[in-house]
């Protein structure tokens, strides 16, 4: 499906969130910063012009088997959330299967994660766990016809599917994103896209030295493969300018 982009719409999300967001990670650190801009996210969905077009309900879970890539910021978030909404048991649960699933995809390509259905460690009862400190990704994925979802699952390898989407609520989902990124990472920090299960276990391996590194602005997972993610609504800067 393409789309046509509406500048405005997206330039007005990026000169809003990059500032705040560079306020907040100064004042209230990344973590906090994090939790704030998520909120400010789910509230730019929200409002998008074509939300209502969206067929995404609680129980759907198609999506919930597709490789997801998470920032550290988003893991130490996950991590916190597990801590004060999760009983021991579950959080064992997550850990084991964080740890299975990691072992699983670890050296797989991006590419053929894709092409592979493996149900999220935090999918539970067909819901997610954490809803409310889920990950970027999984905030803007979304579809106005269910049909592809299913598709998409049934037939992982088949990377043809193209779901129908809500062309606004992508653009202030991908606009929003990359203003965070953009302030999280002009302030210093691991902006690195992670295969979330290989994140998560190291994080629930080491919690304080995983937030020590992260907060002295070191890189998050020194024994993870991580990729940088090239901002699509914000324009680089012109090296003539520089």
């Amino acid at each position: 499906m393409e789309i046509v982009i509406d500048s405005d719409f997206v330039d007005g999300i990026v000169a809003a969130e990059e500032p705040r967001a560079t306020l907040d990670i100064a004042s209230q650190g990344p973590i906090a910063a994090q939790r704030s801009s998520c909120q400010r996210h789910d509230e730019r969905l929200a409002l998008a012009r074509d939300a209502a077009t969206l067929a995404c309900k609680a129980g759907c879970s198609w999506c919930c088997h597709f490789s997801v890539d998470v920032r550290p910021a988003e893991v130490l978030n996950m991590v916190d959330y597990m801590e004060q909404h999760f009983t021991p048991a579950q959080q064992a649960q997550v850990r084991r299967e964080t740890e299975t699933n990691a072992a699983m995809l670890t050296h797989l390509s991006e590419l053929q994660r894709m092409q592979r259905n493996v149900k999220c460690p935090f999918l539970a009862a067909g819901r997610c766990s954490i809803y409310s400190a889920r990950p970027q990704t999984c905030r803007n994925y979304h579809a106005t016809d269910v049909t592809g979802c299913e598709l998409s699952y049934q037939q992982p390898g088949n990377l043809e599917i193209d779901p129908d989407f809500a062309p606004y609520v992508y653009q202030a989902g991908g606009a929003h994103v990359d203003a965070f990124s953009a302030a999280m990472q002009g302030a210093g920090y691991d902006v690195q896209a992670y295969e979330l299960n290989a994140a998560v276990a190291a994080a629930l391996a080491d919690p304080q030295g995983a937030r020590q590194r992260f907060e002295t602005k070191q890189r998050f997972f020194p024994g993870i493969e991580g990729r940088e993610v090239a901002a699509e609504f914000i324009e680089p800067p012109d090296d003539s300018e520089i």
